[in-house]
């Protein structure tokens, strides 16, 4: 059972807290994280919904994403959801969100990591990946229309990759 901080529409946290799962309390939200994974041929990596998951099955999405968990901030967030996921080490103490996106419910921490990683030295978790690969933003935004790709807006993806390239960037080892 996963534990999750609320916050206020500005952002704040809150003392409040909600089961994942469960419905969002009127006028709180949740926040997750969402990171997008470069590499030098100006590629993504997405991933695969594994079947064993209750949402998005079977559709591609950004390199990693996840929910906050109760005690958490985003960073420490976004470095165990990588490690989880893919099975790699990124330190987020100083990186920050290139962006952050407000949906209905909840904040995404949008951020963006430049690292060409062997996609053989990955370790997916099972239980929420079952493929990895690089993409372009093209078929990206064709897998978007062809509904392959969570219903995430084109423009999204397009500030994803133009941000990339800026200073909020991590572009580490």
């Amino acid at each position: 059972m996963e534990v999750l901080d609320l916050y206020d529409m500005n952002g704040i946290k809150t003392d409040k807290t909600m089961i994942r799962g469960t419905k969002v309390p009127e006028g709180c939200y949740k926040r997750k994280i969402v990171i997008g994974i470069f590499n030098s041929n100006n590629e993504m990596l997405i991933q695969k919904v594994a079947k064993e998951r209750t949402y998005w099955t079977n559709k591609w999405t950004p390199s990693v994403s996840g929910s906050v968990w109760t005690g958490e901030t985003s960073q420490q967030t976004a470095a165990r959801e990588a490690k989880e996921e893919l099975g790699i080490n990124i330190d987020f103490s100083k990186i920050r969100p290139a962006f952050t996106i407000n949906f209905y419910e909840d904040f995404n921490d949008i951020y963006l990591i430049k690292k060409d990683l062997n996609l053989n030295d990955l370790v997916l978790q099972k239980e929420e990946v079952a493929e990895v690969k690089w993409a372009s933003k093209a078929e990206i935004i064709k897998m978007t229309n062809t509904n392959e790709f969570i219903p995430l807006h084109e423009s999204i993806i397009e500030m994803m990759f133009t941000f990339k390239d800026t200073d909020s960037s991590y572009k580490g080892n």
